[in-house]
């Protein structure tokens, strides 16, 4: 992991945003852990938003502490992606994509999915620059970007 300034910036940007969300999965469990994950479809909410939460909080704290940074990127990435596509790409869609059903929006498309996902299309972003910085650590120690 290379040390500069940009990157730092970056790292504390992706590990605040999820370290935060995966706590307040804990403190408003029936705002925004549980309860929004029955609402938007998923099965077993009440295992699963804990679940995400904590990958949330450790994946988090790994980024901004530099510790595992690429595997705690890694993990965070298959959350990212995975509320991209459950609630962002409906909205693209226009109509559900399986059991995931869009909002009740005035517009759908392109602009209004651009709209709607500008701050996870930041963290998927954000989150793939650390992964690529610093590399993997669990099994055979990687690196998928090197200078």
């Amino acid at each position: 992991m290379r040390r500069s300034l940009p990157m730092l910036l970056i790292r504390m940007m992706v590990g605040v945003v999820f370290l935060t969300e995966g706590i307040l999965k804990f403190l408003r469990p029936a705002e925004l852990g549980w309860g929004r994950f029955a609402h938007l479809g998923f099965p077993l909410p009440h295992l699963l938003a804990p679940l995400v939460g904590v990958v949330e909080v450790l994946g988090g704290a790994a980024v901004m502490l530099g510790v595992f940074a690429g595997d705690g990127a890694l993990a965070l990435l298959v959350v990212i992606a995975t509320a991209i596509v459950t609630t962002k790409i409906p909205i693209l869609l226009g109509h559900p994509l399986g059991r995931f059903a869009p909002p009740l929006f005035a517009r759908y498309g392109v602009w209004s999915f651009l709209h709607e996902a500008r701050t996870d299309l930041c963290m998927l972003l954000g989150t793939l620059a650390v992964l690529l910085d610093s590399g993997l650590r669990l099994g055979k120690k990687t690196k998928w970007f090197e200078r």
